[in-house]
C-alpha cells in the first residue's frame, strides 16, 4: 500500500496554540481524533508527531565549495511565517484517499500531501 506524508503548517502556529481557549483546543483534539479514526478505517497511521517550535531547529546545509562537512545553521530550513507544526505518515490506497483523510485534520492547518518514494537499498 502506498505511503503518504502529511505535512501540517499554519501561520504563527505556536503563538496561536498558546493563545487558544479551551473550546478551540477541544475542537482541534476532536478533529485529530476523527482523522485518526478515519485513517485507521481506510488505511494505516504509520507514525506522526507534533513538532517543537521552529526556533529550536537546526538545519544541516549541503556542503559546497569543497567543504568536508556541511555547515549547520540555527533555525528552520526556510524562513517563512508558516510553521511546520507536525506530520503524519500514513498508508492509503491512493492519493485521493490520502487527500480526503488530510481534509479531516484541523481546519487551521494547510496540509501538504506527498507520496513517499521507495528508494532501493545500496
Amino acid at each position: 500500500m502506498p505511503r503518504y506524508l502529511l505535512l501540517m503548517t499554519e501561520a504563527d502556529h505556536f503563538a496561536k496554540w498558546d493563545a487558544a481557549d479551551d473550546e478551540l483546543r477541544a475542537r482541534v483534539y476532536a478533529d485529530f481524533g476523527a482523522f485518526a479514526e478515519a485513517a485507521r478505517a481506510r488505511g494505516t497511521i504509520v507514525g506522526g508527531e507534533a513538532l517543537a517550535p521552529s526556533s529550536t531547529a537546526r538545519t544541516v546545509r549541503g556542503a559546497t565549495g569543497g567543504a568536508e562537512r556541511p555547515p549547520v545553521t540555527d533555525g528552520p530550513y526556510a524562513e517563512t511565517v508558516e510553521q511546520l507544526g507536525g506530520f503524519y505518515l500514513i498508508e492509503a490506497d491512493d492519493l485521493a484517499t490520502a487527500t480526503e483523510l488530510a481534509a479531516l485534520l484541523p481546519r487551521e492547518y494547510d496540509v501538504e500531501v506527498r507520496e513517499c518514494v521507495d528508494v532501493p537499498d545500496h
